[in-house]
């Protein structure tokens, strides 16, 4: 991963309060589907908002971003939250989840499509994938400028042929634009 980037993402959330920062919408939305038990995963967590709301729900949480600043935050914020997350640099690209390793696994705001297949081999029978990003069919400006970190029609769906699609939300273009949920794609699936 280049400095760059690490640089660009620490200066984010440098002064960002993870107090403020909330789960994703999908997992929000869906969250009476988790499992009691079980371990789960915050792929590229950010200030960590849904490894929090995993964590308060018993779940076993680790929390993955490639920014050292937000993991430092997000590890003061949850020991006092006293909320046991495993949050960790790391740049999942290079070090995608190991297989079978995670009954949840959330992605929120973040795209590399060549993590999908590691990305459904890491969920355990069962398991669930909570995904939310960012579209190419856009009514305002919200959200990366380059179409490669924006998803195609249905392309989320597409990246994850063998998970059993539970809940799918993508409004795109159609009716009335200022309602709705526009700008952005949320799956919840599950591996058989």
């Amino acid at each position: 991963m280049s400095d760059e980037l690490i640089q660009k993402w620490n200066a984010r959330y440098q002064d960002a309060d993870p107090a403020a920062t909330r789960p994703c919408e999908v997992l929000h939305s869906f969250a009476h589907l988790l499992p009691p038990t079980g371990r789960a995963l915050d792929l590229a967590c950010g200030l960590g908002g849904n490894a929090r709301l995993l964590a308060a729900r018993g779940l076993e949480t680790s929390a993955w971003d490639l920014s050292p600043v937000a993991i430092d935050r997000l590890q003061a914020h949850a020991a006092a939250e006293d909320l046991p997350i495993q949050a960790r640099v790391r740049d999942v690209q290079a070090e995608p989840p190991e297989p079978d390793a995670f009954d949840v696994i959330v992605v929120a705001y973040f795209l590399e499509r060549d993590l999908a297949p590691p990305l459904e081999q890491a969920l355990r029978p069962g398991g669930l994938l909570f995904y939310q990003t960012w579209t190419r069919e856009a009514v305002d400006d919200r959200g990366p400028g380059n179409p490669l970190f924006r998803l195609a029609p249905n392309e989320l769906l597409r990246l994850f042929p063998r998970l059993r699609v539970i809940a799918y939300r993508e409004e795109g273009l159609f009716g009335d634009s200022a309602q709705g949920l526009r700008n952005e794609a949320w799956l919840v699936a599950a591996r058989p």
